[in-house]
């Protein structure tokens, strides 16, 4: 079992308090401005870019995300890709460890999760066991449906190569599966509010234009300090989508004055 590591912190480790605090990402100023009710749905999202910071930041931009999955109806899995901010474990890495969270346990589907394990991918739980990027995108699935699995991935190296060889193994171990697959990131860090805005255009009208070497190649360019752009390459790669839509950019400025923000943008890709 993974236990999680950063509830209390980044979100309420209370199961009520947790679920008020996920509503209120969804009616916030910033947020979507209903609540999720899950549908059967035409099922075309294949692929989206979510936030990971504390949920009093990011997670308004997360919850137009988690809406837009509830209204296209939930895979039976969602395989979750992210950084690994703590540079422990393999360089590309999978856990088959349930995750426990404050509203309950969710199980990885190890079919899926073993099956991906080739090439750079291994199986490695000691990546995800300080790792937040992966765990603070559950409450919000868990808050919609209970009755799904996960795989998380957890990237350690980001480059274009790797990212490519990542996204074409997770495409071709799910072809014709029902799954979803959630990049996780966050945008600029820490740079003035119309630095962010700017550089973070740029990273997002790549994704828009399903070109994950034009990312790279931006974000290298341009210096972006986006966190997660391997993940993103990794997801535009297996997903396959033919449209890219942006739901919502934001930064924590916006949440409260700052000198210095972080920029999250929240993302789907269509078949």
């Amino acid at each position: 079992m993974r236990y999680p590591a950063v509830a209390g912190q980044f979100y309420s480790s209370d199961p009520e308090k947790l679920r008020k605090q996920i509503e209120n990402c969804y009616m916030s100023p910033i947020g979507p401005g209903e609540l999720p009710v899950l549908k059967e749905g035409p099922r075309s999202i294949v692929g989206a870019v979510s936030p990971h910071a504390g949920f009093v930041y990011s997670g308004p931009v997360a919850a137009h995300v988690f809406l837009a999955l509830a209204k296209d109806g939930f895979p039976k899995t969602f395989i979750v890709i992210g950084p690994n901010h703590s540079g422990m474990g393999s360089m590309v890495s999978v856990t088959t460890e349930d995750f426990s969270m404050p509203t309950g346990v969710v199980q990885v589907d190890t079919e899926i999760a073993g099956s991906i394990c080739r090439g750079m991918i291994s199986e490695d739980n000691t990546a995800h066991r300080f790792e937040h990027s992966l765990e603070v995108q559950l409450p919000f699935i868990q808050q919609i449906s209970s009755d799904v699995r996960i795989v998380p991935v957890c990237m350690g190296m980001q480059d274009f190569d790797t990212a490519k060889e990542v996204g074409e193994i997770i495409g071709e171990e799910t072809q014709g599966k029902d799954v979803v697959i959630i990049a996780s990131t966050d945008f600029s860090h820490y740079v003035p509010q119309d630095t962010a805005t700017k550089m973070d255009r740029m990273a997002i009208d790549k994704i828009l234009e399903l070109d994950p070497k034009g990312l790279s190649e931006v974000v290298s360019k341009k210096r972006i300090s986006m966190c997660g752009y391997g993940p993103v390459m990794a997801m535009l790669f297996a997903g396959q989508g033919s449209k890219s839509e942006l739901l919502k950019y934001s930064t924590s400025g916006e949440v409260s004055p700052m000198r210095e923000v972080v920029g999250y943008a929240g993302m789907i890709v269509r078949k």
